[in-house]
This record gives C-alpha cells, structure tokens and sequence, in this order.
C-alpha cells in the first residue's frame, strides 16, 4: 500500500519539534475540527508526516513518522468521537521552510497549507511534500 503524506501543525511554545525529539514520541493530541479530525482519522502507521510550527514560527521544522494510527484522544470525552495519532520525529529539516516561501512557491499554491490554512491536520500530495522537503534543503533516507 502507498505511503500518504500529511502535515500537522503545533505552536512552538505548546509543542515544538525539539520537544517530540527529546520525548522520542508523542500522541497527538487536542484536534478539535471535524476536517482535521477525519483527515487524522484516515492517517496509517508509517505515513510521513510534515511537522509546521505555527503562531510564531510559521515554518515547517521537520517530518515526523505515524507510530499508531487513530484511537481515543485521552484529551476528549469518550462520546465526541476525537482522535490521535502516535508520531515519532524522522529528521529535523536541515533549513525551516517559511510560509511566505510555500506561499510564494507556484508548485506549492493548491496546497492545503496554503488554502485551508487553519486546519491542525491536512494531507499533502506526495509532489508537494517532495517540494517542501527539497525548500528546507533535507533528503529522507
């Protein structure tokens, strides 16, 4: 089965990627849009996942690796339905992509960042995902 791409989204001072490398893993937690909440829900173990700090950072940081796919947020009651995903760091990006640089990159224009940019939780076709990688000047091995 193909790998899907994705990219989530953390203030830094809420929970920033040198926080998911020092703690090796981490439930993502806290999701509380029904778009995010079902594009969480379709993640599957081994999917990459595009780390954006947001807020003041504004910039994609790292890629991370989906650990678990959706369970229970232990965050949420029981009977509103909202899910977490495990992610484990991969590769801290060897230059943070901005915002303005995804926004001012033509290939990265229909991306969700770009359009829907106040969703937590959103799929990034694998071209765009390449793109970012190939802006924050990082190869995955």
């Amino acid at each position: 089965m193909a790998r899907s791409h994705w990219l989530v989204k953390s203030e830094p001072s809420a929970y920033a990627w040198d926080q998911l490398v020092a703690e090796k893993r981490t439930l993502w937690t806290g999701v509380r849009n029904f778009t995010a909440r079902g594009h969480l829900a379709a993640i599957k173990k081994a999917d990459l996942v595009l780390y954006y700090h947001s807020g003041e950072g504004k910039a994609v940081v790292g890629v991370a690796k989906v650990t678990a796919e959706a369970q229970p947020d232990p965050t949420a009651k029981a009977a509103e339905g909202w899910v977490a995903v495990e992610l484990a760091p991969v590769v801290k990006l060897a230059a943070p992509v901005k915002l303005a640089a995804v926004k001012a990159d033509r290939a990265l224009a229909e991306t969700a960042l770009v359009r829907q940019s106040r969703l937590s939780a959103m799929p990034i076709p694998k071209p765009a995902f390449e793109r970012i990688l190939a802006l924050g000047k990082t190869a995955l091995r």
